[in-house]
């Protein structure tokens, strides 16, 4: 009993004190100072973060009071939440790709971003990347009806790259596929009005033909193609079989008459020889001779004499 008197005596004369009661206020005032300071400090910086929100969507009115409000929002967060938000507001973009930045589901302004460092808000923004680099692919082999009625098998390649980021995302959701599927329809298309043998002989005119019609088709999505090449013609075998045959038949055709021009020249040549040897007897004679030359150099153990035919004219007569 007596130990609780003292306690409760020395907490009233601790708070009877004389020189306490000034104390307790100046620490009372100093919090309620120093509260009012962290609350003008909030408003101050809300009200910065509202300013730069407004400067913000002043570049794109569309998005209304009600976005300008969350884009606001969603910068004092990004305040508040310093420095673990700057990951998430800070990103980077290689040499070849570009940003396609998205606030409140619609395109900002400015174009696409990068390469580099670019800067979004955690919660109101997200953004797609888009690769810039030539990109290239092959074309199935397409069964295709020519002119002539003729099946044929052609594939082929095509190099492609993006050129406008900003149509290639909002224009078409898979400008690569749309790609890959229009390079198919336009083969057949093009292969469709020619011959064989068109095909067959002129094929840079149909990979240009084909590389204008593919770049004014796909102008509208952002998309630039650089090249197309037709790579194989396939023949049916039995086409194949009939070609080699008439192909056959033509240079046998052109064989024989070579052969027989050659024959007519060789007939000309050996008449105007004979006029020559008539007009000298001597000359005859000088033939003979090199035959003769000519079947001794050959080791032949046979050698034949030419007789001239006028000896054997008086047993012809008897």
């Amino acid at each position: 009993m007596d130990f609780k008197h003292a306690e409760s005596g020395r907490s009233r004369k601790f708070l009877k004190g004389p020189t306490d009661l000034p104390t307790s206020t100046f620490l009372f005032s100093h919090f309620r100072g120093s509260q009012s300071t962290v609350y003008v400090r909030l408003l101050y910086t809300m009200v910065v973060i509202l300013s730069l929100s407004l400067s913000l969507s002043e570049a794109d009115p569309s998005i209304g009071l009600f976005g300008r409000l969350l884009v606001g929002l969603s910068l004092l967060l990004t305040f508040l939440t310093l420095p673990l938000s700057i990951w998430m507001c800070i990103k980077i973009v290689k040499e070849y790709e570009r940003a396609i930045i998205f606030r409140l589901g619609r395109i900002i302004h400015g174009g696409p971003k990068g390469p580099g460092l670019f800067f979004i808000l955690p919660c109101t923004d997200s953004f797609i990347n888009v690769d810039m680099r030539t990109i290239t692919f092959d074309i199935p082999p397409q069964e295709v009806l020519t002119k002539d009625s003729v099946t044929v098998s052609v594939d082929g390649v095509v190099y492609y790259r993006v050129q406008n980021a900003t149509l290639a995302v909002a224009n078409i959701s898979n400008a690569h596929a749309a790609t890959r599927l229009l390079a198919q329809t336009t083969l057949r298309n093009v292969l469709g009005t020619k011959n064989l043998s068109e095909i067959l002989s002129d094929r840079e005119e149909i990979a240009h033909s084909m590389q204008t019609t593919l770049d004014d088709a796909t102008d509208a999505w952002g998309i630039k193609v650089e090249r197309v090449e037709i790579k194989d013609v396939k023949l049916p075998l039995q086409l194949q079989r009939a070609m080699a045959a008439e192909a056959e038949a033509a240079r046998e055709a052109r064989a024989k008459v070579i052969a027989a021009e050659g024959e007519m020249n060789a007939s000309r040549a050996l008449k105007e020889a004979s006029l020559v040897i008539a007009e000298s007897p001597s000359a005859l004679h000088l033939r003979y001779l090199q035959t003769l030359n000519t079947i001794a150099a050959e080791r032949n153990s046979t050698i034949i004499f030419p007789l001239p035919m006028e000896m054997m004219q008086p047993f012809v007569k008897h």
